[in-house]
């Protein structure tokens, strides 16, 4: 791959002088077909303009993405959606999670306007996935730059999704246009996509909004819960991170999941101590509750289970310090499936290939 100069901002603040001149700068980049990664509330995303497939494809080549891959679109306001969805396919649940939960992490799933943006986005598909991220810097930089931006996370693809600007330059320094610093990401875990079909309401992808909160807002619907089935090999995905291995360490890992505490603990480290005695270099992935029973090359508490927003937002991070400790043999427990855990668990298994021990 040739090896550009990427751009690096800084924003402390976005109305400073400073910030606001570096998101001019990259909203420019953007319009001119260019690709920069930036921060939302879930995790960074890698953006270009969504109406230029020249545009577009860089996002592909950077990542390594599949093409059969969708991308969410991200835009500034719900005005936006005029000319780039079909203006008859907006119905009054559209509506009702648009104003719960915009600027929020939930992606809407529409039939989209033929010739409104690059072909690739969609991936052949008659619909797209819009959302309108709720930062500061994203928001800003999606008005000044007055195009829709196609944008799925900034990382390689296959690879844990990046939480910090550090990790973009990690994975994508010399591969992209720029990166704007925004400081860290808030949810950890990428948007909720939901698709409506039939009068219910299918959630595609688990993420930063709840079934339980979709629920309250459409209290006479039928939501469907994401499946764990993976889509096959012929078929385009609806929807980002349905298909492919996602969100994964360099090393083997597994989960661990049960009713009984003691007794997933006693199994998962009997499994770590009997991969440090055939040479491989051990990690454990717990919560700050589980850590002092376990013992490994290195032990990390991902989030609290009394906190469970607090697991999603370190689960990334985590994935990567254990590459970044050149640890090759991960052993992670599950959490609860409720409430925001259903996408902790959604992308602990992608990560692990899914892998599960049921003890």
């Amino acid at each position: 791959m040739t090896t550009i100069v990427t751009v690096y901002w800084k924003i402390e603040e976005v109305s400073t002088a400073d910030g606001r001149q570096a998101l001019t700068e990259a909203a420019q980049l953007l319009r001119e077909g260019d690709t920069v990664a930036f921060p939302t509330e879930t995790v960074y995303g890698l953006g270009a303009d969504a109406t230029s497939s020249a545009a577009v494809e860089r996002i592909f080549k950077a990542k390594g993405r599949p093409s059969d891959n969708p991308l969410i679109v991200h835009i500034a306001d719900e005005d936006q959606l005029s000319g780039l969805v079909q203006a008859d396919a907006l119905k009054d649940a559209h509506r009702a999670l648009m104003r719960a939960f915009w600027p929020g992490p939930l992606t809407i799933v529409l039939p989209v306007q033929s010739g409104s943006i690059s072909p690739l986005v969609t991936a052949g598909l008659t619909t797209v996935g819009v959302r309108v991220p709720d930062h500061p810097v994203a928001l800003d930089l999606l008005r000044e730059a007055g195009v829709p931006v196609a944008a799925p996370s900034a990382n390689s693809s296959g690879r844990p999704s990046p939480t910090l600007a550090s990790h973009v330059r990690d994975d994508l320094d010399g591969r992209i246009g720029g990166i704007v610093d925004g400081g860290p990401s808030g949810v950890g875990v990428e948007s909720t996509v939901v698709q409506l079909a039939d009068g219910d309401l299918y959630v595609l992808r688990p993420g930063g909004v709840t079934t339980e909160q979709l629920q309250r807002v459409l209290p006479h619907m039928r939501i469907h819960a994401a499946a764990h089935e993976e889509v096959r090999a012929s078929e385009t995905p609806r929807a980002p991170g349905m298909k492919y291995t996602h969100y994964a360490p360099q090393g083997y890992m597994h989960i661990v999941s049960g009713d009984d505490p003691a007794a997933i603990a006693a199994w998962l480290q009997q499994d770590i101590d009997a991969a440090k005695a055939r040479g491989e270099t051990t990690g454990i992935l717990t919560f700050s509750e589980h850590v002092p029973r376990y013992s490994a090359d290195l032990v990390l508490a991902c989030g609290s289970l009394a906190e469970p927003e607090s697991i999603a937002h370190a689960l990334y991070a985590a994935l990567r310090t254990f590459d970044e400790h050149g640890i090759r043999y991960i052993a992670a427990e599950g959490c609860p499936e409720t409430g925001i855990g259903q996408a902790v668990m959604n992308r602990l298994r992608k990560a692990a290939g899914h892998r599960l021990v049921q003890v």
